[in-house]
Protein backbone atom coordinates (compact mmCIF):
# COMPACT_ATOMS: atom_id res chain seq x y z
CA UNK A 1 0.00 0.00 0.00
CA UNK A 2 2.59 2.25 1.09
CA UNK A 3 4.61 2.05 -2.73
CA UNK A 4 1.10 2.79 -4.68
CA UNK A 5 0.10 5.63 -2.55
CA UNK A 6 3.62 7.41 -3.29
CA UNK A 7 3.17 6.50 -6.76
CA UNK A 8 -0.13 8.10 -7.13
CA UNK A 9 0.50 11.02 -4.55
CA UNK A 10 4.42 11.71 -6.19
CA UNK A 11 4.99 15.33 -6.87
CA UNK A 12 5.13 16.72 -10.03
CA UNK A 13 8.49 18.32 -9.59
CA UNK A 14 11.15 17.46 -8.02
CA UNK A 15 11.97 18.15 -4.54
CA UNK A 16 15.64 19.24 -4.53
CA UNK A 17 15.74 19.54 -0.51
CA UNK A 18 14.96 15.30 -0.65
CA UNK A 19 18.05 14.86 -3.34
CA UNK A 20 20.62 15.76 -0.36
CA UNK A 21 18.20 13.49 2.00
CA UNK A 22 19.06 10.89 -0.61
CA UNK A 23 22.54 11.60 -0.90
CA UNK A 24 22.69 11.08 3.31
CA UNK A 25 25.59 13.44 4.13
CA UNK A 26 25.47 11.92 7.41
CA UNK A 27 27.22 8.31 5.74
CA UNK A 28 29.98 10.42 4.26
CA UNK A 29 32.19 10.53 7.30
CA UNK A 30 33.33 6.47 7.38
CA UNK A 31 35.34 6.53 4.07
CA UNK A 32 36.69 10.16 4.11
CA UNK A 33 37.56 8.93 7.56
CA UNK A 34 39.51 5.90 6.07
CA UNK A 35 40.82 7.98 3.65
CA UNK A 36 42.74 10.15 5.69
CA UNK A 37 43.80 7.37 8.22
CA UNK A 38 45.71 6.27 4.57
CA UNK A 39 46.55 9.39 3.77
CA UNK A 40 48.26 9.77 7.34
CA UNK A 41 49.45 6.17 7.66
CA UNK A 42 51.37 6.23 4.20
CA UNK A 43 54.18 8.42 6.43
CA UNK A 44 54.93 11.34 3.66
CA UNK A 45 55.40 14.74 4.54
CA UNK A 46 52.47 17.14 3.77
CA UNK A 47 53.54 19.02 1.21
CA UNK A 48 51.27 21.77 -0.54
CA UNK A 49 50.24 19.88 -3.69
CA UNK A 50 49.68 16.74 -1.06
CA UNK A 51 47.63 18.69 0.92
CA UNK A 52 45.45 19.71 -2.53
CA UNK A 53 44.93 15.97 -3.02
CA UNK A 54 44.23 15.21 0.26
CA UNK A 55 41.26 17.52 0.11
CA UNK A 56 40.43 16.42 -3.75
CA UNK A 57 40.45 12.36 -2.08
CA UNK A 58 37.98 13.31 1.01
CA UNK A 59 35.29 14.95 -1.76
CA UNK A 60 35.62 12.04 -3.93
CA UNK A 61 35.47 9.07 -1.04
CA UNK A 62 32.54 11.20 0.92
CA UNK A 63 30.11 13.85 -1.12
CA UNK A 64 31.01 12.08 -4.66
CA UNK A 65 31.30 7.60 -4.13
CA UNK A 66 29.63 7.31 -0.73
CA UNK A 67 26.76 9.66 -1.54
CA UNK A 68 26.07 7.92 -5.28
CA UNK A 69 26.30 4.43 -3.18
CA UNK A 70 23.36 5.56 -1.16
CA UNK A 71 21.04 7.07 -4.39
CA UNK A 72 21.80 3.72 -5.98
CA UNK A 73 20.86 1.55 -3.05
CA UNK A 74 17.68 3.66 -1.80
CA UNK A 75 16.22 3.34 -5.86
CA UNK A 76 16.80 -0.32 -5.50
CA UNK A 77 15.86 -0.23 -1.95
CA UNK A 78 12.61 1.99 -2.24
CA UNK A 79 10.06 -1.44 -2.54
CA UNK A 80 11.63 -2.32 0.98
CA UNK A 81 12.14 1.09 2.00
CA UNK A 82 8.45 1.62 1.71
CA UNK A 83 7.77 -0.87 3.99
CA UNK A 84 10.58 0.06 6.50
CA UNK A 85 11.18 3.52 6.47
CA UNK A 86 7.88 4.91 4.08
CA UNK A 87 9.13 8.84 5.05
CA UNK A 88 12.53 8.15 2.46
CA UNK A 89 12.47 10.36 -0.59
CA UNK A 90 11.79 8.26 -2.68
CA UNK A 91 8.95 6.02 -1.39
CA UNK A 92 6.97 8.93 0.09
CA UNK A 93 7.56 10.59 -3.27
CA UNK A 94 9.54 13.65 -2.93
CA UNK A 95 11.80 11.95 -5.75
CA UNK A 96 9.26 11.33 -8.34
CA UNK A 97 9.10 8.40 -11.12
CA UNK A 98 12.84 7.88 -12.51
CA UNK A 99 14.27 10.65 -10.56
CA UNK A 100 16.19 7.71 -8.37
CA UNK A 101 17.72 6.19 -11.03
CA UNK A 102 18.43 9.11 -13.04
CA UNK A 103 20.10 11.11 -9.61
CA UNK A 104 21.96 7.59 -9.26
CA UNK A 105 23.31 6.89 -12.57
CA UNK A 106 24.32 10.59 -12.84
CA UNK A 107 26.16 10.86 -9.38
CA UNK A 108 28.08 7.77 -10.61
CA UNK A 109 29.87 9.55 -13.58
CA UNK A 110 30.79 12.67 -11.62
CA UNK A 111 32.43 10.44 -9.43
CA UNK A 112 34.85 9.38 -12.86
CA UNK A 113 34.96 12.88 -13.86
CA UNK A 114 36.15 13.73 -10.61
CA UNK A 115 38.61 11.29 -10.11
CA UNK A 116 40.48 12.27 -13.30
CA UNK A 117 43.22 14.54 -11.67
CA UNK A 118 43.85 11.89 -8.94
CA UNK A 119 45.58 9.66 -12.27
CA UNK A 120 45.14 6.00 -13.16
CA UNK A 121 45.70 5.17 -9.79
CA UNK A 122 42.50 7.18 -8.34
CA UNK A 123 40.31 6.03 -11.26
CA UNK A 124 40.66 2.55 -10.95
CA UNK A 125 39.57 2.40 -7.19
CA UNK A 126 37.00 4.97 -7.90
CA UNK A 127 35.60 2.37 -10.63
CA UNK A 128 36.10 -0.78 -7.59
CA UNK A 129 34.41 1.77 -5.75
CA UNK A 130 31.29 2.04 -7.93
CA UNK A 131 31.56 -1.80 -9.06
CA UNK A 132 30.86 -2.72 -5.72
CA UNK A 133 28.12 -0.15 -4.99
CA UNK A 134 26.29 -0.82 -7.42
CA UNK A 135 26.83 -4.96 -7.26
CA UNK A 136 25.65 -4.21 -3.60
CA UNK A 137 22.14 -3.24 -4.15
CA UNK A 138 21.17 -3.57 -8.00
CA UNK A 139 20.31 -7.31 -9.03
CA UNK A 140 21.69 -9.90 -10.62
CA UNK A 141 23.91 -9.26 -8.08
CA UNK A 142 22.60 -7.55 -5.11
CA UNK A 143 25.38 -8.54 -2.68
CA UNK A 144 23.04 -7.20 -0.05
CA UNK A 145 20.46 -9.91 -0.18
CA UNK A 146 23.35 -12.07 1.88
CA UNK A 147 24.11 -10.36 5.29
CA UNK A 148 27.66 -12.04 5.02
CA UNK A 149 28.38 -10.70 1.67
CA UNK A 150 26.61 -7.53 1.57
CA UNK A 151 28.22 -6.04 4.57
CA UNK A 152 31.64 -7.27 3.45
CA UNK A 153 31.31 -5.35 -0.15
CA UNK A 154 30.49 -2.54 2.39
CA UNK A 155 33.77 -2.79 4.74
CA UNK A 156 35.69 -3.10 2.08
CA UNK A 157 34.84 -0.30 -0.20
CA UNK A 158 34.08 2.29 3.01
CA UNK A 159 36.87 1.47 5.09
CA UNK A 160 39.99 -0.98 3.55
CA UNK A 161 39.80 0.30 -0.21
CA UNK A 162 39.39 3.76 0.92
CA UNK A 163 42.14 3.49 3.57
CA UNK A 164 44.64 2.26 0.58
CA UNK A 165 43.19 4.96 -2.08
CA UNK A 166 44.85 7.15 0.34
CA UNK A 167 47.78 5.98 1.12
CA UNK A 168 48.20 5.10 -2.33
CA UNK A 169 47.96 8.29 -3.88
CA UNK A 170 49.83 10.18 -1.02
CA UNK A 171 52.60 7.77 -1.98
CA UNK A 172 52.15 8.83 -5.64
CA UNK A 173 49.68 6.37 -7.24
CA UNK A 174 51.89 3.52 -5.24
CA UNK A 175 50.36 0.60 -4.05
CA UNK A 176 51.16 0.93 0.21
CA UNK A 177 53.51 -1.39 1.87
CA UNK A 178 52.27 -4.64 3.68
CA UNK A 179 51.47 -3.47 6.79
CA UNK A 180 49.55 -0.75 5.84
CA UNK A 181 47.58 -3.29 3.67
CA UNK A 182 46.98 -5.62 6.71
CA UNK A 183 45.87 -3.07 9.04
CA UNK A 184 43.80 -1.47 6.53
CA UNK A 185 42.02 -5.17 5.39
CA UNK A 186 41.58 -5.88 9.55
CA UNK A 187 39.48 -2.26 9.98
CA UNK A 188 37.60 -3.50 6.53
CA UNK A 189 37.23 -6.97 8.23
CA UNK A 190 35.77 -4.94 11.65
CA UNK A 191 33.55 -2.58 9.51
CA UNK A 192 31.55 -5.74 8.75
CA UNK A 193 30.13 -5.90 12.24
CA UNK A 194 29.47 -2.15 12.02
CA UNK A 195 27.30 -2.34 9.26
CA UNK A 196 25.19 -5.10 10.61
CA UNK A 197 23.94 -2.88 13.42
CA UNK A 198 22.20 -0.88 10.63
CA UNK A 199 20.18 -3.88 9.84
CA UNK A 200 18.18 -4.16 13.18
CA UNK A 201 15.93 -1.67 12.10
CA UNK A 202 15.27 -3.49 9.19
CA UNK A 203 14.65 -7.09 10.38
CA UNK A 204 10.93 -6.64 9.23
CA UNK A 205 11.22 -5.49 5.69
CA UNK A 206 14.13 -7.42 5.36
CA UNK A 207 12.45 -10.94 6.09
CA UNK A 208 9.52 -9.74 3.94
CA UNK A 209 11.39 -9.03 0.95
CA UNK A 210 13.93 -11.84 0.97
CA UNK A 211 16.69 -10.15 2.34
CA UNK A 212 18.98 -12.19 4.44
CA UNK A 213 20.75 -9.66 7.04
CA UNK A 214 22.57 -11.46 9.88
CA UNK A 215 19.63 -10.23 12.14
CA UNK A 216 17.40 -12.29 9.88
CA UNK A 217 19.44 -15.05 9.62
CA UNK A 218 20.93 -15.45 12.91
CA UNK A 219 18.32 -13.97 14.79
CA UNK A 220 18.64 -10.07 16.66
CA UNK A 221 20.47 -11.64 19.51
CA UNK A 222 22.87 -13.95 17.75
CA UNK A 223 23.49 -11.33 15.12
CA UNK A 224 24.48 -9.05 18.19
CA UNK A 225 26.84 -11.17 19.35
CA UNK A 226 28.30 -11.73 15.81
CA UNK A 227 29.06 -8.07 15.13
CA UNK A 228 30.69 -7.19 18.85
CA UNK A 229 33.09 -9.89 18.39
CA UNK A 230 33.77 -9.47 14.70
CA UNK A 231 34.43 -5.83 15.67
CA UNK A 232 36.80 -6.99 18.64
CA UNK A 233 38.75 -9.53 16.89
CA UNK A 234 40.37 -7.21 14.29
CA UNK A 235 41.06 -4.39 16.54
CA UNK A 236 42.37 -7.41 18.95
CA UNK A 237 44.77 -8.40 15.83
CA UNK A 238 45.81 -5.03 15.21
CA UNK A 239 46.77 -4.71 18.78
CA UNK A 240 48.93 -7.96 18.05
CA UNK A 241 50.61 -6.49 15.39
CA UNK A 242 51.36 -3.10 16.35
CA UNK A 243 52.72 -4.66 19.19
CA UNK A 244 55.34 -7.14 17.19
CA UNK A 245 55.91 -3.55 15.23
CA UNK A 246 57.56 -1.70 18.09
CA UNK A 247 54.75 0.42 18.69
CA UNK A 248 53.01 -0.79 21.66
CA UNK A 249 51.89 2.65 22.91
CA UNK A 250 49.46 2.78 20.12
CA UNK A 251 48.88 -0.73 20.59
CA UNK A 252 47.46 0.25 24.08
CA UNK A 253 45.64 2.87 23.12
CA UNK A 254 43.73 1.26 21.06
CA UNK A 255 43.18 -1.73 23.66
CA UNK A 256 41.74 0.89 26.01
CA UNK A 257 38.92 1.99 23.01
CA UNK A 258 38.10 -1.80 21.84
CA UNK A 259 37.36 -2.18 26.13
CA UNK A 260 35.46 0.61 26.33
CA UNK A 261 33.37 -0.69 23.37
CA UNK A 262 33.48 -4.14 24.95
CA UNK A 263 31.53 -2.23 27.79
CA UNK A 264 29.01 -1.27 25.39
CA UNK A 265 28.67 -4.08 23.67
CA UNK A 266 27.37 -6.31 26.81
CA UNK A 267 24.97 -3.66 27.27
CA UNK A 268 23.87 -3.71 23.98
CA UNK A 269 23.43 -7.62 23.23
CA UNK A 270 21.06 -7.38 26.05
CA UNK A 271 18.71 -6.06 23.91
CA UNK A 272 20.18 -5.05 19.90
CA UNK A 273 16.82 -4.01 18.40
CA UNK A 274 16.29 -1.62 20.56
CA UNK A 275 20.31 -0.64 21.52
CA UNK A 276 21.75 -0.63 18.08
CA UNK A 277 21.16 2.80 17.28
CA UNK A 278 22.91 3.18 20.46
CA UNK A 279 26.06 1.34 20.15
CA UNK A 280 26.60 2.85 16.29
CA UNK A 281 26.10 6.60 18.04
CA UNK A 282 28.43 5.72 21.14
CA UNK A 283 30.90 2.95 20.57
CA UNK A 284 31.77 3.08 16.65
CA UNK A 285 33.57 6.42 17.34
CA UNK A 286 35.82 4.68 19.76
CA UNK A 287 36.44 2.18 16.76
CA UNK A 288 37.09 4.80 14.32
CA UNK A 289 39.36 6.49 17.24
CA UNK A 290 41.33 3.48 16.96
CA UNK A 291 41.77 3.85 13.03
CA UNK A 292 43.51 7.07 13.45
CA UNK A 293 45.44 6.21 16.32
CA UNK A 294 46.69 2.85 13.88
CA UNK A 295 47.25 5.34 10.88
CA UNK A 296 49.90 7.36 13.43
CA UNK A 297 51.45 4.17 14.43
CA UNK A 298 52.36 2.86 10.38
CA UNK A 299 53.39 6.54 9.97
CA UNK A 300 55.91 6.33 12.34
CA UNK A 301 57.47 2.98 11.28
Amino acid sequence: MGVSLSEHSAPARLDLSAVLTLLKPVTWFPPMWAFTCGAISAGVPFTNERWWTLALGIGLTGPMVCASSQAVNDWFDRHVDAINEPQRPIPSGRIPGQWGLVIAIGWSLLCVIWALPLGTFGLTAVALALAFSWAYSAPPFRFKRNGWLGNAAVGFTYEGLAWVTGAGIMLGSTLPGTNVLLVAALYSLGAHGIMTLNDFKAMAGDERMGVRSLPVLHGAKGAAWLASLIMLAAQAVVIVLLTSWGRPMHALAIGVLAAVQAGLMLWFVRAPESRALYLSAFGVPFYVSGMMVSAFALRAL
